[in-house]
């Protein structure tokens, strides 16, 4: 049987889009704009953390949201209402965002006059995380429905973020969800992931993530 020539395309794809990141990365630095890639499964509460986010920090940064879906500007009006500027993001069916689709993103917020720029990926645990936006930190939403194992069925998700927030405190009650065992398997992935519960609907926790956004983009602009 005659050989035939296997290219790898996925590790190509890869290598060049982690040169395009830390380009971008780099450049973001330069003009002082901090980027939080924020990720998580769809239902999380990622909407309602980020608008919580704004009102607690608007005073101290100027914000601007690039909301990422396949389809519909929702959040982006939602966002909008909250007086941060924003922009939506249609991916076109993808299920992810990487460093060029950011960067186009980044063109059109106009980040001239932003400090704090948070892209609210797409709602997905599995390819968000391959891909590396050029943010500054990543963080991710796990809501307690959806289980203290997540860490386990979605490690890749969880190694690669800064931080994590598990949401939806309020509802614990109802759901066989294990606090402890699910900082176990975070840190088993990430050891320095910091986990900070919250409630985003009622407020629980929010100052301690908003603090730790704040500390980062400060550093950051050191």
């Amino acid at each position: 049987m005659k050989d035939v020539r296997v290219l790898e395309i996925k590790q190509s794809v890869f290598a060049d889009n982690d040169k395009q990141a830390d380009q971008l990365r780099a450049e973001l630095k330069e003009k002082g704009v901090f980027l939080l890639n924020l990720m998580s499964s769809p239902g999380s509460g990622k909407t309602t953390t980020l608008t919580r986010t704004i009102e607690l920090l608007k005073d101290t940064f100027k914000i601007g949201v690039m909301e990422a879906d396949i389809d519909s500007d929702v959040d982006a009006h939602t966002i909008a209402a909250t007086g941060a500027k924003a922009i939506q993001l249609h991916t076109g069916g993808m299920c992810h965002l990487d460093a060029e689709m950011t960067r186009q993103g980044i063109e059109g917020l106009e980040v001239g006059d932003v400090e704090l720029a948070i892209l609210e990926n797409v709602g997905n645990l599995v390819c968000p995380a391959e891909f590396d936006t050029g943010a500054s930190k990543n963080a991710m939403i796990l809501s307690v429905p959806e289980g203290h194992d997540k860490p386990l069925k979605y490690p890749l998700m969880f190694s690669i973020c800064d931080v994590v927030l598990i949401n939806k405190m309020d509802v614990m009650p109802y759901f066989d969800f294990d606090m402890e065992k699910c900082k176990e398997y975070i840190a088993m992935r990430n050891p320095n992931a910091k986990v900070i519960p919250i409630c985003a609907k009622t407020g629980e926790g929010m100052e301690a993530w908003a603090n730790w956004l704040k500390e980062q983009v400060q550093q950051w602009n050191k």
